[in-house]
Order: structure tokens, then sequence, then C-alpha cells
């Protein structure tokens, strides 16, 4: 799940470069970067990813008021995405199992990407514990202001026909 509209900013991208322990001077300092290729400071690798987080309707996001699933005020576990799409689904369980992102250009501070997804192949692989393995991809184009292609985003997600047996 990806924001309509998601302002890429240098605190968050300083911040997310942050988490990632990533300490690479183009996330943040301005002069060092215009001495690089791109120019100017630009996100990290799979940045992207944090537009989620300006996203209302995140299904991993807490809502205002209401205990965050890892708060304690509730029992923790996994959280269900709503429709499938890795979050499960069918008898078994699911998961995010791959992400993959091709860059056209860098992300960099001023843009403002709009997220359009749609649905990528399907496909099936029999399980040796679970039954049949349904893979399906989803595709997450990331444009600029401009209408220009930025990023492009592939998730994998699996489910399982079945609870995986028990030996």
């Amino acid at each position: 799940m990806t924001a309509k509209r998601f302002p890429v900013e240098s605190g968050h991208i300083l911040m997310f470069a942050r988490s990632i322990g990533d300490a690479n001077q183009i996330y943040y300092d301005a002069e060092y970067a215009k001495k690089t290729e791109p120019g100017t400071i630009i996100a990290p690798p799979t940045f992207v990813q944090a537009s989620a987080q300006f996203d209302p309707d995140y299904f991993l996001r807490p809502k205002i008021g209401e205990p965050w699933f890892g708060s304690g005020k509730e029992p923790t576990g996994i959280k269900r995405q709503p429709g499938g799409g890795g979050g499960g689904g069918g008898g078994g369980g699911g998961l995010h199992a791959e992400q993959h992102y091709e860059y056209h250009r860098h992300p960099r501070v001023g843009d403002v990407l709009t997220a359009t997804v749609k649905p990528g192949k399907t496909w099936e692989k029999e399980g040796k514990r679970s039954g049949k393995l349904v893979f399906s991809e989803s595709i997450t184009e990331y444009r600029d202001q401009n209408g220009e292609l930025v990023v492009t985003a592939r998730g994998v997600g699996v489910r399982t026909e079945r609870p995986v047996d028990q030996k």
C-alpha cells in the first residue's frame, strides 16, 4: 500500500538514511551532493517504500486513538492485510516474499511522487507441506510532479493453500 501523493523532503531522506544505517553524504549534505553525478541530494534505495507512512489507510499504520497492535494494549501477532496480496487468505497464510526496484532516475528533494498500483503476474507452485503456493505480483509506479516515471517497485506475495503441516 502506498500514498497517492508522497512529497520527498530532505528531512525524510536524512531520517530514512539514518534508520537504515547509511551515512553516505549524498543523502544529507547539499554541498557534497552538488559535486556528485546527480548534482543534488537524492533518496536512498528503497526510500519509496516509506510512502506507506503517508497513506492514512495503510494496514500496518496505527490509527489515531486506537492502540497499535504492538503497543502492549492488545495481544501482539500478525495483523492480516485485507484482501490478500501476501497478507493471507485461503486456508493457509501469506507473506511478502520479494521486493524489486527499478530506478529510472533518483528520487530527489522537491519531488512530489504519485503512486499507481496495478496487479502483475500470478503463478503457482506445489508446496511440500502446505499444498499449492500461489504467488502474485503487485507493481507500483512512482511518477514525479511532471508525470515522469521515477521508480517501478515490484512486490511478490505468496500464500499457501492450507496451513503448513506440522511434523
